[in-house]
């Protein structure tokens, strides 16, 4: 199955990648001091955590965290694209 990122593009203004991840995985917790982050749900759900609250993302949902916010991500039961 395949996992992490499958697409990514970059310009000097903006980092796009599509991640996916199979049920029950993903990134472990960590924090991105350097930008933004937006994730974008394209197919499956996920839980996303932001500094210790939890929130579940199906396809369509968007949030933005925020630098310095303390994020994990864990895919649903059917896996999540985003």
């Amino acid at each position: 199955m395949t996992r992490g990122p499958v697409w990514g593009a970059a310009s000097e203004d903006l980092n796009a990648t599509i991640l996916v991840w199979p049920a029950g995985e993903g990134p472990a917790e960590h924090v991105n001091d350097a930008r933004d982050v937006l994730y974008v749900v394209v197919e499956g759900s996920a839980q996303l955590a932001i500094d210790g609250e939890a929130r579940e993302l199906r396809a369509g949902d968007a949030v933005i965290v925020d630098k310095g916010a303390r994020r994990a991500l864990v895919a649903g039961p059917d896996g999540v694209r985003y």
